[in-house]
């Protein structure tokens, strides 16, 4: 027979790290369709019920793990960032940042930006999201602050985009399937360097 999992004395919000720390290493492991409450709670050694004191359903729980990938998304393009000198390099660097989190955790960036989101998504996870997009809008803003509205918002869809697209790309496979990793680096780092280069005549700067 097999045993229930024993019940841990959590205190009040040890259990929700408890769930979104195995909830997220089983969404690692499985992807979304074999994502369930009850492996979350067997892996956090609590009963099947457990989780419902902190999560009303299985999308509660993947919206926090989709918040929490939008925060530490925001994190490494503000960690990269932060080491330019100028707004070219800036948009750039945070291109850097974005490619690094999806190659390091690419099941929690597909369920972040996958279709099923648009099933659980909260206030907190679209706050997290627009935060993440926000750090696009300032870097393009930073190098065409000239521009006008309109041209901002279609460099930043652009910048976006061109992103966003090479990295998903690359993890389905589609480029640099051949490539070594220190060329598959160049590779991206030419496209970055075009992306801002087309940014800047967008803009009408010398």
């Amino acid at each position: 027979m097999t045993r229930a999992p024993s019940s841990k004395p959590y205190h009040h919000g040890e259990l929700r790290e408890a769930l979104v720390s195995a909830g997220r290493k089983l969404l690692e492991e499985r992807g979304i369709r074999g994502f369930t409450l009850r492996e979350c709670a067997r892996r956090a050694s609590v009963s099947h019920a457990a989780p419902a004191h902190h999560f009303a359903s299985i999308d509660d729980l993947l919206a926090e793990i989709a918040t929490r990938g939008y925060q530490e998304l925001t994190a490494a393009m503000e960690a990269e960032a932060r080491r330019a000198a100028t707004p070219a390099a800036r948009l750039v660097a945070q291109g850097v940042g974005y490619m690094a989190f999806a190659a390091a955790h690419p099941v929690l960036f597909q369920l972040m930006f996958g279709r099923e989101a648009n099933r659980f998504e909260t206030p907190g996870l679209a706050a997290a999201a627009k935060s993440a997009y926000h750090l696009h809008v300032v870097a393009v803003e930073g190098v065409i602050p000239k521009a006008p509205l309109e041209v901002k918002q279609r460099m930043v869809d652009f910048a976006w985009a061109s992103i966003h697209g090479f990295i998903t790309l690359v993890l389905e496979g589609q480029i640099g399937d051949e490539d070594s990793p220190r060329a598959l680096k160049a590779r991206g780092l030419a496209m970055l360097a075009a992306m801002v280069e087309t940014v800047v005549r967008a803009g009408g700067d010398p």
